[in-house]
């Protein structure tokens, strides 16, 4: 087994966190992806792996060795894809970041529309609450809510989302609602926090064609979009966040839009993947595909877009 065939067994060993799990994905024996991995840690003077009857986990070399790997083996399949035929049926392992509510509501549930027309890839989608590092952690693309900062990602616009103040039924019969932008001072909100930010708890308005924030007070903080949401069902305070996402609940009661007639900033999605001068044909399938189902349901203005500072506001959001 070479370099390139060891580190992929490598990868997946790790992502699958069992030998046999990743030796039955590349059609190889057991034994051979045993014996694959100790010349590799032996070739490397460094323990990669910890085994338990259990569980395959990587130590911290190992962790630091598998970053590198995906990064590589990404580079490989680009540098092959360029002097191969297949940008129209391409292969290999797609790496993407989603947040929760776009992979559970949006683009999950078409998934197996994708598979259909691409069957030779395998996809690895992860959610969370940091901000990926796409390069550095071998990620080819990533959806991410307002506007991007990073100049070596090129962003790709998917929707721009209506967005929506609300809060439970239980909390406005406390403190009431409110009745102009003002006195959201004297409401709580439920704050945010993204990253190593600060909590966020300011709801924004546009007011004269001008986006204004308006603080509020608090006592609830959260980092992760759907205990944004549960907090203010259970009447923690206001919310603002992308309508979709709480279509149901405002349908049903559980939650209702304060401010209704004052209009909120749109929140733009965009993909965002590294630049490079050879987009893989791997990558540039799926952001097709992504920007036609994100256009079926929101509406879209396909443009690339500039890199520029992202707004608390957006920030707080890109989760949602």
């Amino acid at each position: 087994m070479d370099r390139f065939d060891s580190m992929t067994l490598f990868v997946r060993i790790v992502e699958s966190g069992s030998f046999t799990k990743a030796a039955n994905t590349l059609a190889i024996p057991r034994a051979t992806a045993t014996l694959a991995i100790q010349r590799l840690e032996s070739r490397l003077g460094v323990r990669l792996l910890e085994r338990t009857t259990r569980q395959v986990r990587p130590t911290p070399e190992g962790r630091a060795f598998h970053e590198r790997c995906v990064h590589l083996l990404a580079e490989l399949e680009d540098a092959e894809a360029i002097l191969q035929p297949v940008a129209s049926n391409p292969a290999g392992v797609l790496r993407v970041e989603m947040h929760g509510t776009h992979a559970s509501q949006i683009v999950l549930p078409r998934i197996d529309e994708f598979h259909v027309r691409y069957p030779r890839l395998e996809l690895v989608v992860t959610s969370g609450d940091r901000l990926v590092d796409l390069i550095g952690e071998g990620v080819d693309c990533a959806i991410r809510g307002g506007i991007p900062d990073d100049s070596t990602l090129i962003a790709r616009r998917l929707a721009d989302f209506p967005q929506v103040i609300c809060a439970s039924p239980a909390y406005l019969a406390k403190i009431g609602s409110p009745e102009t932008p003002e006195a959201l001072s004297g409401h709580h909100a439920v704050r945010f926090v993204s990253g190593s930010g600060t909590p966020d708890a300011e709801l924004e308005l546009v007011i004269d064609g001008q986006t204004r924030a308006y603080a509020a007070g608090g006592w609830m903080t959260v980092n992760d979009a759907e205990n944004y949401v549960v907090s203010a069902l259970k009447g923690c305070g206001l919310i603002q966040l992308p309508r979709f996402h709480v279509e149901a609940a405002l349908a049903s009661g559980d939650l209702i839009e304060v401010l209704p007639d004052w209009e909120k900033p749109m929140l733009p999605i965009h993909l965002v993947y590294p630049h490079r001068r050879q987009l893989s044909p791997r990558v540039r399938v799926f952001v097709d595909w992504l920007v036609d189902i994100y256009e079926a349901r929101f509406g879209v203005n396909r443009q690339e877009t500039s890199t520029k500072r992202v707004t608390p506001a957006s920030r707080k959001l890109s989760e949602s």
